[in-house]
């Protein structure tokens, strides 16, 4: 559902100022960042941008402030280009933090200086540029900037085990992409690219066709000792 589930937003709500949260938290607070996506989409007041950053900043102004005006997620805040934790000098498009309370989310503690769960932003299609690759969703051969490529490899959050992308799509439909990724994934499995398996592969959760959000999720190994990592893939139609 896209809609808070108001169960766990009562129990959030009612949070103090050290509070142990649910291991179903995370999924929950992306129910609501998908829940917010078409409803940031189609705000009159909001320019339309087609800039990566530019829209990932904008969905970040719009979520601090549903956020603040909830019944539950007002312990939460939202910040754009944040460093990495254990590879300070690499980004995260989006991170939710504590506001004002630490979380304890499985036995790790968070205040308002950590990041609750790493969050992606791509577009689709990825734009033409100089070392930029079609398949940048997934993977980039020209450089290290492929999405889940980044996961997979601990670059970005290594010191996490769940994980999000939104995808802003602003041609074709999600069912297009959800196709056209799985051929890529399955392409990089069939010729042997290391580390990629049809394991890699995302699997459908759920579709909304009247507000044009789809949600799929993924699980990824990691090297180096890393255990695997839990994505949710949030797409919004902006077409």
């Amino acid at each position: 559902m896209l809609a808070n589930n108001p169960d766990t937003s009562a129990q959030v709500g009612a949070l103090g100022s050290d509070v142990q949260t649910p291991a179903t938290f995370r999924h929950e607070l992306l129910n609501f960042i998908a829940g917010e996506l078409p409803r940031w989409r189609d705000r009159r007041d909001r320019a339309k941008e087609t800039a990566e950053t530019i829209l990932t900043s904008q969905l970040c102004a719009h979520l601090n402030s549903a956020a603040h005006h909830s019944n539950g997620w007002d312990v939460l805040q939202f910040r754009v280009e944040e460093p990495d934790e254990q590879h300070k000098g690499r980004k995260i498009d989006l991170v939710p933090s504590p506001r004002g309370v630490a979380m304890w989310v499985e036995g790790r503690r968070h205040t308002d200086f950590d990041s609750l769960m790493p969050i992606e932003c791509k577009r689709l299609p990825t734009p033409k540029g100089t070392n930029r690759d079609e398949r940048e969703y997934v993977i980039n051969r020209n450089s290290s900037t492929g999405g889940i490529q980044r996961f997979k490899a601990g670059n970005h959050g290594g010191a996490h085990t769940f994980g999000a992308m939104i995808g802003y799509v602003q041609e074709e439909t999600a069912n297009f992409w959800a196709d056209r990724i799985a051929g890529w994934i399955a392409e990089l499995a069939a010729t042997a690219e290391p580390g990629w398996t049809t394991k890699d592969l995302l699997r459908a959760d759920y579709d909304d066709a009247t507000v044009r959000v789809s949600v799929f999720r993924s699980c990824h190994q990691r090297p180096g000792g890393l255990g695997d990592i839990e994505l949710r893939h949030v797409w919004v139609e902006m077409n």
